[in-house]
This record gives C-alpha cells, sequence and structure tokens, in this order.
C-alpha cells in the first residue's frame, strides 16, 4: 500500500495587521489635510460672498415692496396685430393695369379681324378676279384695288363699277371709329396733260376720288385722309405690262386707333400703346 503524502502544512500569514495599519494611516492624513484647509482663511472671497448676499437680501426688499399683480397667461393675451408694411408702389395696380391694357389690345385686335372676315365675304367676286386682295395685321388692315376696277387708263374719274365696289366697302367701315387712309399709286410711266402735271398728281386725284366716294356712302370725313405716293412705292417690277398693272392701285388702310393720328383720344391712345399720356390734352385741329 502506498503511503499517502503528508497535508502541506497551512502557514500562518502574522503581518495582515500592517495593511489595516496602513488604510489607517492614509486615512488619518487626509482627515489633517482637509482640516488645514478649512482652517486657512481667504479675507477677499469672504467680502465677495458678504457683498453677494447683501446685494440678493436688497432685491428680495425691493421686490416684496413692489404691488402684486396677478400673472396673465399666455393664451390669454390679446391677439397682436401685424401692420402691414407700407410699399412705394401698389402692386395690385400695377396688375390691374396690365390687365386693362390686355384687354383693351385684344378687343382692338377682335375688331380689327371682325372687319377683314366681312371684306372677304362682301368683295368674294372681286378677291377671285384678283382685282382686291384683303391683307389683315395686329393693328391694321390694308384694302387693296386695282386702278383697273375703279379708273380708266390717266382718269381720276370712278367706273360704275367702283362706285358700287365703294359702297360695299362703306357698309363695312362707317360702323368703325378707325381713321382710314386712302393711298394712291401709279406705274413709272411719266404723264403730263393738262389736269395732271406729273403721277404725284394722278395718284392724289385718285385718292381724292375715294375720299368723296366714301363720304357720299356715309364714311365720317373726319376719319378719311387722301395720299398720293405717285411711283414711288412698287409692288412689281415695272419693266413689264404685268408689273405696271399691279402697281397702278388705291389702298385703304384701316388703322388701330393707337396709330391713328385723328380719330381717337390721347388717353385711348396711351391705353392700347401702354403710355402715359400728357396732363394737358393736345387740342385737335
Amino acid at each position: 500500500m502506498a503511503r499517502r503524502k503528508k497535508k502541506a502544512e497551512e502557514h500562518n500569514n502574522t503581518e495582515r495587521w500592517m495593511v489595516s495599519y496602513a488604510d489607517f494611516v492614509t486615512l488619518l492624513f487626509a482627515f489633517f489635510v482637509v482640516m488645514y484647509s478649512i482652517s486657512s482663511l481667504n479675507v477677499s472671497k469672504l467680502q465677495s460672498v458678504s457683498s453677494a448676499l447683501s446685494q440678493a437680501f436688497t432685491v428680495q426688499q425691493l421686490l416684496e415692496n413692489q404691488p402684486k399683480t396677478e400673472p396673465v397667461s399666455l393664451f390669454e393675451q390679446p391677439p397682436s396685430v401685424a401692420e402691414p408694411l407700407p410699399l412705394e408702389s401698389d402692386p395690385y395696380a400695377e396688375v390691374e393695369k396690365r390687365r386693362e391694357l390686355s384687354a383693351a389690345i385684344v378687343a382692338e385686335q377682335e375688331k380689327l379681324s371682325n372687319a377683314s372676315k366681312q371684306f372677304e365675304d362682301v368683295l368674294s367676286p372681286m378677291i377671285k378676279e384678283n382685282l382686291i386682295s384683303v391683307n389683315k395685321h395686329d393693328f391694321w388692315i390694308e384694302l387693296q384695288m386695282s386702278s383697273q376696277l375703279l379708273f380708266t387708263s390717266g382718269s381720276d374719274e370712278l367706273s360704275q363699277r367702283a362706285t358700287d365696289v365703294l359702297k360695299l366697302i362703306a357698309a363695312v367701315v362707317a360702323p368703325l371709329p378707325n381713321a382710314i387712309s386712302v393711298e394712291g399709286y401709279t406705274d413709272n410711266i411719266p404723264i403730263e396733260t393738262a389736269v395732271f402735271r406729273s403721277n404725284w398728281d394722278l395718284s392724289a386725284s385718285r385718292a381724292t376720288s375715294v375720299v368723296h366716294e366714301l363720304i357720299k356712302a356715309g364714311v365720317d370725313p373726319l376719319r378719311l385722309s387722301a395720299i398720293g405716293y405717285g411711283e414711288y412705292h412698287p409692288i412689281a417690277d415695272n419693266k413689264d405690262e404685268k408689273g405696271r398693272f399691279q402697281n397702278r392701285r388705291v389702298t385703304l388702310v384701316i388703322a388701330s386707333q393707337a396709330f391713328s393720328r385723328y380719330g381717337a383720344s390721347d388717353e385711348e391712345r396711351a391705353k392700347l400703346l401702354n403710355l402715359q399720356s400728357s396732363s394737358t390734352p393736345i387740342k385737335k385741329p
């Protein structure tokens, strides 16, 4: 039988008291440090604390002497009304001005467009014969008539057919307030007779004859003007007869009120052209 090993004898530690003693000495050292720090007096800090306490008690005393008021809840305060900032110009006025201007321009264009359609309807037979053409623009209508339809060669007397055509034209333009310019044109072949010294005289006399016939048909003479351009604004080449035939013509221009010298007030023209009219009205002759 194997021998059992003897258990090692337990060692008895006799130095544990030194740990406790060291802890006690550390605590005792800390205690004396704290006591020393408390015992040292800082005069400047003491004065600062004393001054702060004195001010605090003074403010408290003043508050106690003031009359007491009930606290007002934020929800019970009347709502504040924000005052509108003054503007140098009213933006709504500018918008309204542009709206009125746009409406006036649209109305003017619609009026001229309707007149152009009426010309095309009543003058349809002459348009098919290439004796009359109707040209519609945004601010005027150009009604171009061949001299062959209106006059005999070298004359300013209107034919019977021309009189009938001008009556149809007068029925369309008479209700309109627009000014009408009657423009006479010739070819470049010179003319010199006892009646007409040049193509200037012939073109102006033909335009005047058309004006007189429109007045007879009921068009207000205040709206009419006669202009002679002679041979100086051709629309075709004067080298051949076909071109000269196209250049011999009379043109009626029904102008928008915005571009009319007569037949519209200064305020109406300024409105259509988006201009500020003069404060002093221009006297019309």
